[in-house]
């Protein structure tokens, strides 16, 4: 589907209008953050805590503005009434400037990409690739070392490149959250290691509710027999289940009760109505 409008500093805008100077300095050198908002069926899933999220990655590295979350939510609201999609992903830009009056705010509907359905049932291959982001917590458009990896994932046939730690430990993807199972007990990396995923949290809410257990870890890079399953989740993928790693077949089933939160979190999405709260 096209898209015939954007927003930028909450002014709508036909798309063809849509640039970026090439004397930006600050976009150049990715002084700016951003996200990424599911909107399907007529709800806009977790925009509060997309909008939390980005006016935080701001904060995280000093990007100064004057758009409030208010003003970033209506921004989004008109744009969509604007395009009338059935479905997209709401791309927000925040690109900072030398002085908070001069940071811009980009909002843009795009086509969502999904995952290939048989990921869900075969489980998806991964790569590992070593890399820790400077500002963990912050959802930066300073993404070339995340963008060489992901690179590399796809030149290998792998869906996202995990990230590897200096002490060994897999943190994240590129643009997914990383976790293993153990019967019912999921593990993550240490929170300060990581980016808070807004689908990361949506999932660990759906899986109290249904029982599991959340314990943090280092997880080490070749511990995978530790664990019944590991798996990823993003904005667009929900949960995708890991078969294989580097080339080796790491789990060749789904675990029963990684298939039993695949489930959950499904029917956690339907009733949310694209709320958290």
């Amino acid at each position: 589907m096209e898209f015939a409008y954007f927003s930028r500093n909450g002014e709508l805008l036909p798309v063809r209008d849509a640039k970026v100077p090439l004397s930006l300095v600050e976009y150049s050198y990715g002084f700016g953050v951003y996200e990424n908002i599911r909107y399907a069926g007529g709800a806009l899933y977790f925009v509060d805590d997309h909008v939390e999220r980005l006016l935080e990655s701001a904060r995280t590295i000093e990007l100064e503005h004057e758009f409030s979350a208010d003003f970033v939510r209506r921004g989004i609201q008109e744009l969509l009434k604007a395009n009338a999609p059935k479905a997209c992903n709401v791309k927000i830009l925040l690109i900072g400037g030398n002085t908070p009056s001069a940071a811009q705010l980009f909002i843009l509907c795009l086509n969502p990409l999904f995952p290939d359905r048989k990921l869900y049932r075969d489980g998806a291959a991964v790569i590992t690739v070593p890399y820790e982001r400077a500002f963990p917590h912050a959802k930066t458009l300073n993404m070339l070392q995340s963008f060489l990896a992901y690179r590399k994932a796809k030149q290998a046939g792998a869906y996202d490149a995990l990230l590897v730690n200096r002490a060994g430990g897999i943190t994240e993807g590129t643009r997914t959250n990383f976790f293993v199972l153990k019967d019912s007990t999921i593990f993550s990396a240490p929170e300060p290691e990581i980016l808070l995923g807004v689908t990361r949290k949506a999932m660990l809410m759906a899986a109290s509710q249904a029982g599991f257990r959340l314990e943090y870890r280092n997880i080490a890079e070749g511990s995978w027999d530790e664990y019944d399953g590991a798996f990823i989740t993003s904005t667009s993928s929900k949960i995708v289940p890991i078969r294989s790693v580097n080339g080796r077949m790491v789990y060749g089933v789904i675990a029963p009760e990684l298939a039993r939160l695949m489930k959950v979190f499904g029917e956690f999405l339907e009733q949310s109505e694209g709320r958290l709260a």
